[in-house]
């Protein structure tokens, strides 16, 4: 191989400015507090799930990093001594997942025991564990360890099915069964593992402990019915939290970037020798792949230089930089499997994992998302749009470890940009809409936790309202020491029942993420410059609030809409406020210092005025910055030829709001208001009237 020249420069090796959106840009408060550990050498989050190890049923919503895995071990180990529990079953998506849970001295830094997982029960570590013939042929040693006096077991989420549907749900009883990566669980009937723990739950004999950095998936099936998730205890601990305790990692910046041609031709803009850096190539089944997955990562190897000879213990690929350095790239990719079980067990060895100077670059298709520790990665960079929002997020997770030097991370997703002469525009631009859709949960995750309650309520304990402190009829803006942030807003309706105060306490961006997970809504939001807001804060959350929780009753629902309108416009209007007037969106800026600056710009919020902005706006704004005029038209003009005219269903909730304003207007909305929103109302009750007429004309 041969260095090549950079694509995206001048003659005299100038580079070409990237164009790249900067979605999200976090600035921590590095306190250090999510390293510090108590006298059992639990740090807070482990302290707060160990808080909690007499439930039954345990679900830990955690970040990247924060410590799952041994949370898990605390919270094991009590139930092995001193709740009866027989064994503990640890199920991971895949094999290089189940490094995280080998043995751990925890003695030695204060707890009661010491974790042990003797090597015959680590069934991760045997070479093919993730291909389903090898994970099928290990419920042998499933049924060998359920019949031993051994106390922990760590296998696959594959070897786990294939043992529960041979032995039976009866061979878990009196054990634990922890479940990492909990979204891979699914509600629907299909999914085996969902059905699995549903029969867990029904007969009542075993305990569940699940972990996940993200609770929602890629698609609209929720990961529990509602019935067996109000059975779980739920510990939550935020991305805030969790990168404002940091000690080393300052920023971390969240970015898209566009691409014609090749993507292989783009990536040397963006690709740095220098940095520590996992590339995720696209499927070879999308549109982004050029359909020689090993050609492609060869391609990558070659922007970085020049190729010397693959070291013969590890299986890295020695690549010397033009600047003379010879940096260790590890191919993921090459599915040979005597090739890829010598890189990833190289990328296992604690050398791997501890030694800054092990490996600089990481190039993988399928494997290093989730739940893989490779705390230096500096740069996530992926190829192509990921239809599941839940994998972002895990892949983002790869670069948020906090590690000693480490001040900056930032996560790049490259995506082929919309051409005019392009047949698959339109395919094109469903990649951008996705784009934007992952931008935006991004946002929400990243965000501090809201505490939304109606005005004048009162000051909280343990927020700070400012120098003059809280004020009746003026504050309506806090925050406290965990980050949390409390608003004031006018006409808000508290939720009622036990399940819609959780939902508003703990899953507001679960509903988020189904409300922009919606292709409908982002394109309407972004690119329709007809749309009412409201359409999009009552109508479209509304239908996403009760499609999501039918059990809820009226009242409940609408709150748990408004409570997610209300987090998804502070956090974007926070966004907005940064932007300032005509300024760029400066990628150094924390947003979260927005959300400060659009709380203290509102003295009086109302739940009327949040309803009335358009949630996609400022994303619209700062993708209007970034994009080419004549791209951004274009993508316009595509998703607005293929728009709908209004269906009956959208004009029956157009027609149910017009009841609620006639109640409080004592009239109907006019066709000819010059309110927008009551004139929208309006055509839903002709549209009915006339659906009516019509049905009467032909019966």
């Amino acid at each position: 191989m041969r260095v090549r020249p950079p694509a995206d420069s001048d003659r005299d090796g100038t580079m070409i400015p990237d164009k790249t959106i900067p979605a999200v840009s976090f600035t921590t408060a590095r306190t250090g507090a999510s390293a510090k550990s108590n006298e059992l050498g639990m740090r807070p989050m482990q302290s707060r799930a160990y808080d909690k190890r007499g439930e039954q049923y345990l679900l830990i919503k955690s970040p990247p990093a924060s410590g799952k895995s041994r949370a898990l071990m605390f919270v094991a180990l009590d139930k092995l001594a001193n709740q009866g529990v027989k064994q503990a079953i640890i199920c991971v998506p895949e094999r290089s997942i189940g490094a995280s849970f080998g043995s751990e001295p925890l003695s030695k830094y204060g707890f009661f025991a010491d974790w042990e997982v003797a090597p015959q029960w680590n069934l991760c570590n045997t070479p093919g564990a993730d291909d389903p013939k090898v994970a099928k042929s290990k419920v042998k040693a499933v049924a060998e360890f359920l019949a031993s006096d051994a106390k922990v077991l760590v296998c696959t989420h594959a070897t786990f099915r294939f043992a529960f549907d041979e032995l039976g749900v009866e061979a878990f009883d009196n054990r634990l069964v922890a479940i990492d990566e909990f979204h891979h669980v699914s509600a629907d009937a299909g999914n085996r593992l969902g059905a699995q723990l549903a029969q867990l739950i029904g007969r009542n004999n075993a305990h569940i402990v699940a972990m996940t950095g993200s609770y929602f998936r890629g698609d609209a099936i929720p990961v529990l019915a509602p019935e067996d998730e109000s059975k779980f205890e739920t510990v939550t601990y935020t991305y805030y939290e969790q990168l404002n305790g940091y000690e080393h990692l300052k920023v971390l910046d969240i970015g898209y970037s566009f691409y014609t041609g090749p993507y292989t031709d783009k990536i040397s803009a963006l690709l740095d020798p220098k940095v520590k850096t996992i590339v995720h190539i696209p499927s070879v089944n999308s549109r982004e792949s050029l359909k020689d997955k090993h050609r492609e990562a060869e391609d990558i190897m070659q922007h970085l230089g020049e190729w010397e000879g693959v070291d013969p213990v590890t299986g890295f690929h020695l690549i010397r930089t033009i600047d003379g350095d010879v940096i260790r790239v590890a191919d993921l990719v090459d599915d040979d499997p005597v090739k890829r079980d010598r890189v990833v067990t190289a990328l296992k060895s604690p050398q791997g994992r501890a030694d800054k100077e092990f490996v600089d670059v990481i190039i993988a298709l399928g494997m290093a998302k989730e739940g893989f520790d490779w705390i230096w990665c500096e740069h996530a960079l992926t190829v192509g749009y990921r239809s599941s929002l839940t994998e972002i997020i895990q892949i983002i997770g790869r670069a948020t470890r906090d590690a000693p030097g480490k001040t900056r991370a930032r996560f790049t997703n490259l995506i082929a940009e919309p051409a005019a002469d392009d047949p698959q525009v339109v395919e094109a631009i469903n990649d951008y809409l996705k784009a934007i859709a992952a931008s935006l949960l991004m946002e929400q995750v990243l965000a501090p936790r809201f505490d939304f309650t109606p005005k004048d309520a009162g000051p909280k304990e343990g927020f700070d309202y400012g120098p003059d402190g809280y004020v009746e009829g003026k504050t309506n803006f806090g925050v406290n020491d965990h980050g949390q942030m409390h608003f004031e807003i006018k006409g808000l309706k508290l939720p009622k029942s036990i399940e819609a105060t959780r939902i508003c306490r703990e899953d507001l961006n679960e509903v988020i993420a189904a409300f922009v997970q919606d292709k409908s809504n982002v394109e309407r939001g972004m690119f329709d410059p007809e749309v009412v807001p409201e359409e999009l804060t009552q109508l479209r959350m509304g239908k996403i609030v009760r499609d999501k929780y039918p059990e809820l009753n009226d009242e409940d629902q609408e709150s748990v809409r408004q409570h997610a309108i209300a987090a998804m416009t502070v956090t974007q209007q926070a966004k907005a406020a940064l932007m300032g007037d005509g300024e760029e969106l400066s990628a150094s800026t924390a947003f979260i210092d927005g959300v400060r600056k659009f709380a203290l710009s509102v003295t009086d919020l109302d739940i009327d005025l949040i309803d009335k902005i358009n949630p996609f706006s400022a994303t619209y704004a700062v993708l209007a910055k970034a994009m080419d005029e004549k791209t951004l038209l274009q993508v316009q003009a595509v998703i607005n030829a293929k728009k709908v005219n209004l269906s009956y269903d959208e004009a029956r909730a157009l027609a149910e709001r017009a009841l609620e304003f006639k109640r409080e207007r004592g009239r109907l909305p006019s066709l000819t208001s010059q309110d927008a929103w009551e004139r929208r109302m309006a055509e839903g009750v002709a549209y009915l009237q006339h659906h009516a007429s019509k049905a009467a004309a032909d019966g």
